[in-house]
Formats: structure tokens, C-alpha cells, sequence
């Protein structure tokens, strides 16, 4: 960015380049005399006329309050309201949405904080997912440049986050089967192993966690929130970067170091498996203080052989013994100090996926529960992929939240 300056006029003959600023206005007319006219360019009701001051013409803007495209009918309005909010994080706040052509539900990020500070964020993530091609990524279906703070528009996932599901007995919410908590580890898994290995560039996600894990009606898995992941080009293993994510989920390695790897997303996998086991938050302070961080205390618990002890009781009730001791012991690995004693995401999708196999078999001569038998008997054929229309252009040009 060029920043002016006294010195900037008194050396004019040594500066290359500088920067234009444009003085605008729409015609020539002002507004009393362009609003008699039939191609006046402010339409709709929230929307002011302001004479160009530095030009000929005049100019439109949205009304204090409202906030959008003055140039189109009803491009100017109060959505973003704190009602039709559906989660936020550390840039942006997301929005529930209708894109007005079609009248599709969808989500819609916008930054909390001015433009210039979220540009890199919001750019990040559209160039992450235009490279992203699974059916349990959150799709992006484009993106609006026309506002002072751009945005970002995904397909509405209506069921909310795993962490909601995963902490919220008693809230409204039924405690997710064993059946379904295994389903959701092996999409997500899925999801990583294809960032990790699948395409172009090796892409890591850099915040895996349950808040970032979207789920549908049927409890399929959705990864999301890529503002903060890296692409690593496959003939690196390694970046150095700022840390960031979520205290909790964090590999040690990469706190201490700084040195982001594939085996950040494991261990962070690592922590979603226990959570999935166990029920509890990564941090409560609510605990005693050896249960306070609930790494420590599961490795700890599965070392003095009390995992059956730390697990949620609900799954112990209708979980397979052997299949809980098992992704338990999965989790453990995730969970290694040493990055390079974690097994791949490729390989803990494999074994998810065996698990589940072993276990869909014995639930085929028992009780299945009520989540996972809807979920069998509406669910289209197993793919990973889904198809993307590239015919769209990637930016919307408009919406209504």
C-alpha cells in the first residue's frame, strides 16, 4: 500500500509509480435534476442520493443502517441481523441466507472486521476450496465483491456443528449413537486423507476441531472453515508458519516450533476421536484440575487401563467392547508427542472404515439405532466425490441474507 507523505511531492521526479485515485460521479446531472429521469441509477427504498463533490454527477448509497448494492432493486437491506446468525469464529460471523434467483438456502461469511484485515483469510479459503472436490467438504458456491467487506457463500448445512451435538445432552439434542459418532470420525478422516494426498498440492487444515464439522439432516459430516489452511507443495513436508487454531487441538510439535505438517491435522484429529469417545470438552475449567485438559487425562486414563471409565456412557450401553477399545487406541496414536510415530490420515481413514465395515456387520443382527437406520435406508450410494457445476461464475453478483 503507498502511503503519501510531504516527502512524496518533493520526489516525484525518483518515484516510478504512485497511485490514482479516481473522483467520480454518475452523469452529469445532480440529484434533483438525474432522480426526473428515467435511467436514474439509486433504485430501491433504502437508498440515498449524495451529489459528487469532487466531480460532475452524482452518486448512491445505502441508507445508515443498511448496507448492500444501491445500483439494483432491493440491493440495500438490514439482513445481517444477529437472528439469522449461525456460528462464528475468529474472522467472521456466519449468516443464514437466501440467494434471491433461486431461492437456495445458504450460509454467508462475512469478515467482523474491516476488509483489508480479512482479504488474505477470504482469499485463502476460495483458493483452498476451488480445489477441493468431496462430498464431506463444505462446498463453496461462490463469493461477493461488490460490498466494502467481501463474502463468502457455502451450501447450508442445516444440523449444526459437532460440537453442539457432541456437548449438548439435555439441551434439545439426543445423544449421537455409536453408529453415527463412528460414521462421522470416518468421513471426516476421509475428508483430511483427501487434502493430505488427493489433489495437486497437499492442503492442511490448521483447525480441526469439532466446531469446524458440520452435520446435515442425515449426520453426514461437512469440513469447514478454511480460512487458516496451508498449501504445501508435494515435494515439501513441511512449512513454517505462525501458529494458529484452537488451544486444545493444537500438536505439541507445532506450538513449540511453528513447523506445520500433515501430522498437525492427525494429532487435532487425534483430540476429535477422544471427544467422540468420551463426550467431554477439550478444556473445561469446570473439572479437577488433572481432568481439566482432556488429552492428558484420556492418555493418562488408557495407561492405568481406566479407559471404561473416562468413555460416555451411552455408547458403552449400545457400543461394540472391542470397537470402542480400538478407536481408542486409534485416538492414542493420533495423540503421539512425536509427529512422526502418528499414523497418516490415509491410514486412520482405512481403519475407521474397516472398523465400521466389522461393525455394520454385527448391527445386522441387532438392534440398529433409530439415527443410523434412517440414515441406511435414505443415503444414496457411497462416493466420495460430488459434482460441481463450473458453468457458474465463481462470484455472485447478488443475495439477501
Amino acid at each position: 500500500m503507498f502511503n503519501f507523505s510531504n516527502s512524496s511531492f518533493r520526489e516525484l521526479n525518483r518515484t516510478e509509480l504512485l497511485p490514482i485515485v479516481f473522483n467520480w460521479g454518475i452523469g452529469n446531472d445532480s440529484c434533483d435534476e438525474a432522480k426526473k429521469r428515467a435511467n436514474y441509477a439509486c433504485k430501491g427504498n433504502n437508498v440515498k442520493c449524495v451529489n459528487a463533490s469532487n466531480a460532475a454527477g452524482y452518486l448512491c448509497q445505502c441508507l445508515p443502517g443498511y448496507e448492500g448494492n444501491p445500483h439494483v432493486p432491493a440491493g440495500c437491506h438490514d439482513n445481517f441481523h444477529e437472528s439469522r446468525v449461525l456460528g462464528q469464529g475468529g474472522y467472521g460471523i456466519v449468516y443464514k441466507g437466501v440467494l434471491p434467483s433461486n431461492n437456495i438456502v445458504v450460509a454467508i461469511k462475512k469478515s467482523k472486521f474491516g476488509a483489508e484485515t480479512c482479504n488474505e483469510q477470504f482469499i485463502n479459503e476460495v483458493i483452498v476450496l476451488m480445489q477441493i472436490n468431496h462430498r464431506n467438504v463444505v462446498k463453496l458456491f461462490g463469493c461477493c465483491l461488490e460490498t466494502e467487506v467481501p463474502l463468502l457463500v457455502y451450501e447450508y448445512i442445516e444440523n449444526g456443528t459437532l460440537l453442539e451435538h457432541s456437548h449438548s445432552k439435555g439441551q434439545g439434542r439426543s445423544s449421537l449413537s455409536w453408529e453415527v459418532r463412528l460414521r462421522i470420525a470416518t468421513e471426516t478422516a476421509s475428508a483430511l486423507a483427501y487434502l493430505h494426498s488427493a489433489t495437486s498440492t497437499s492442503i492442511i487444515h490448521r483447525d480441526v476441531k469439532t466446531g469446524n464439522i458440520l452435520l446435515d439432516q442425515k449426520y453426514t459430516a461437512k469440513v469447514s472453515d478454511f480460512g487458516a489452511s496451508r498449501l504445501i507443495p508435494l515435494d515439501q513436508n513441511q512449512l513454517t508458519t505462525v501458529v494458529q487454531g484452537t488451544f486444545g487441538y493444537l500438536g505439541p510439535e507445532y506450538m513449540h516450533t511453528s513447523q506445520l505438517t500433515e501430522k498437525s491435522d492427525v494429532y487435532s484429529f487425534g483430540v476429535v476421536l477422544e471427544e467422540l469417545l468420551t463426550g467431554r470438552r477439550v478444556m473445561s475449567f469446570d473439572r479437577t484440575e488433572n481432568e481439566r485438559n482432556l488429552t492428558p487425562f484420556f492418555v493418562s486414563s488408557m495407561k492405568e487401563d481406566k479407559l471404561f471409565h473416562i468413555l460416555d456412557d451411552d455408547i458403552i450401553i449400545d457400543g461394540n467392547t472391542e470397537a470402542l477399545k480400538n478407536v481408542a487406541n486409534l485416538a492414542k496414536r493420533c495423540l503421539r508427542i512425536k509427529s512422526e510415530e502418528r499414523p497418516s490420515m490415509k491410514e486412520i481413514a482405512m481403519e475407521l472404515e474397516g472398523q465400521r465395515a466389522m461393525d455394520m456387520h454385527q448391527w445386522g443382527t441387532g438392534d440398529v439405532g433409530s439415527q443410523e437406520t434412517e440414515y441406511l435406508l435414505t443415503e444414496d450410494p457411497p462416493s466420495d466425490l460430488y459434482s460441481i457445476d463450473i458453468s457458474e461464475p465463481m462470484c455472485s453478483q447478488q443475495m439477501s441474507s
